[in-house]
């Protein structure tokens, strides 16, 4: 699955340039004003007005794709295994506190207590 993720971000990844590209090449609005006082575009690549339905109908199908991509990239986000359930429902783990035999008895080394957990108005750090 881990696979399948790294495509479909490849794909958005793609798709997302793909438009920047194609929405910096297109011309606004008013652009077509300029064209009426003789500025025209007759002599570009698509024709009088075939570049705005190709450009613009190319990237309604990357902004389609990219959708899509991105929908597919939050379900598989989410996606959990049937076993696993929330953090909070787990139990804490409990940490052995030293025997005290591994002390050796004519030391004065004192054996650390650990200190009971935290919890409520006790995890709020004082100043």
């Amino acid at each position: 699955m881990n696979v399948l993720v790294n495509v479909i971000l490849g794909v958005q990844m793609l798709t997302a340039l793909g438009m920047i590209g194609l929405i910096l090449v297109q011309h606004g609005k008013g652009a077509d004003m300029g064209a009426a006082f003789g500025g025209g575009s007759s002599g570009s690549l698509f024709g009088a007005s075939g570049s705005a339905n190709f450009l613009s109908r190319t990237t309604g199908v990357l902004a389609t794709v990219f959708f899509v991509a991105t929908l597919a990239l939050a379900y598989f986000g989410n996606v959990r295994p049937a076993g696993s359930g929330s953090v909070l429902e787990t139990p804490a783990a409990v940490v052995p506190a030293a025997p005290v035999d591994a002390v050796p008895a004519g030391s004065s080394a004192a054996v650390p207590v650990p200190a009971p957990a935290a919890s409520g108005a006790g995890q709020i750090p004082t100043k």
